[in-house]
Formats: C-alpha cells, structure tokens, sequence
C-alpha cells in the first residue's frame, strides 16, 4: 500500500520538524525543551530506518530525505543551542565556532552515502552525527552541573571526530537487553522524579518522549514475540 510506504519517511520528516522546533526553542530560551526536542528526534530517527525494513519500504527518496533531516537535528539544532546557552558571549567568533559543527557533520554524511563499505557491525568511521547532536543535547539538558569549558572542548572534539577517520565501536553485535534496560531506567527515573515532586521543574516536552518511545519499545516487543511464535 502506498500509505504503507509513507509512514518510514513520515517519522524521518518528525524528525526533521524536532530540529526545526529546536532551533526555536533555544533562540526563545527554552534550552531544556529544546535539548529534550533533539533526544526525540533520535528517537524517530532510530524509528524510520527500522519501520522501512519491518514494512519492506526502503526507497532511495527515505535515505536521501533521513540525511537532510539529520543534518538540521542533529547538526544545526545543536549548534545553535550551544552557542545560545555559552558561546554566545563571544559574539561573532562564537557564531563561527559554533557553525563547524553542522559544517563537519554534513561532510561526515556526505561521504557516508558515498561510501561502498557500509557492511561493517563493528565499527563506524568517524562519530555519526546522531550521536554527536545527541551527546551535546545532553551537555546541554544538564549544564547547571557541567562546566562550560567540558562542553568546549566536547562540542570541538565531537566536531573533528565527525570528519576523522578513527574506528569508533558500534557495539551492535554486543549481546545486551539494551531495549529493556533503557525502558526500566528511564521509566524508573521518571517515576523517582513524580514521587519526589519535582516534577514541574523538569521541560514538559520529556512528558511527550516517554510514552513516544515506550509505545514504540513495545510495539518492537510485540512484534519480535510474534515472529518467535511463527518460527
């Protein structure tokens, strides 16, 4: 069905909106939102890559269309909150530090989707993105607890090992129950943090990626039990 088709490039195309509603958020002075509006867009970004293989509709327009999302979610967004929560009190020169960032991860992309050795589970070449804006989210979610100089030198790092050409370990063939694991500790600290009431003092946002992601783990849940059934 070509409805069928079209759910894979909606999630990319959520993502892609996160980093937009990001960007916004951090220049109104929302940080904690904005960074939370990143982690979701990890989220449907680890989503629409696995729904295409699950629905059987990988097309070329979905890779095309998850690289131009990344780029604005997981290289601009960050950028731009990391230069409103520190580097902007260098003025222009922190602009254009702040803008290697997006700069190195769209090179890190391009030569990603020329690149003909793709097979490996081992490792990758150079920090994905993704995981570059990720990191620098959290940096940022949690700032009042770390030091500015530490996410300098983070974001300068993450920036040059976006284009470098070091093995970093994917640890996709490491035997972990990484999906139960993430639910129990996220739920948990979730539930800690409503019984303390404390609450109110967390970005509202968080409210919206809890249930987003657990519904998604169970659905995967689901679906995985059922093929084990058939088997």
């Amino acid at each position: 069905m070509r409805f069928t088709k079209m759910i894979p490039n909606m999630f990319t195309l959520g993502n892609l909106y996160c980093g937009f509603l990001s960007i916004g958020f951090a220049a109104n002075g929302q940080f904690n939102n904005a960074a939370i509006l990143i982690l979701i867009g990890m989220m449907l970004d680890s989503m629409d890559g696995r729904l295409a293989r699950m629905l059987k509709a990988d097309s070329q327009l979905g890779k095309e269309l998850d690289s131009l999302a990344d780029i604005v979610t997981f290289g601009v967004a960050p950028s731009f909150l990391v230069y409103y929560t520190y580097f902007y009190q260098f003025g222009l020169w922190g602009l254009m530090v702040a803008g290697l960032f997006p700069l190195f991860g769209a090179y890190r992309l391009a030569r990603f989707n020329i690149s003909t050795d793709k097979s490996s589970l081992n490792y990758f070449i150079g920090v994905p993105i993704t995981a570059a804006g990720g990191i620098m989210a959290i940096l940022t979610l949690f700032g009042d607890l770390i030091p500015n100089i530490v996410t300098t030198v983070v974001f300068t790092a993450l920036s040059f090992l976006m284009v470098s050409r070091i093995r970093i370990p994917s640890f996709k063939e490491v035997p972990l129950p990484k999906y139960g694991t993430i639910v129990t500790i996220f739920l948990g600290s979730l539930l800690f943090v409503i019984w303390k009431g404390t609450y109110s003092q967390f970005p509202y946002l968080i409210y919206i990626a809890t249930p987003l992601y657990v519904a998604y783990l169970a659905y995967r849940f689901v679906k995985g039990k059922n093929k084990n059934n058939i088997d």
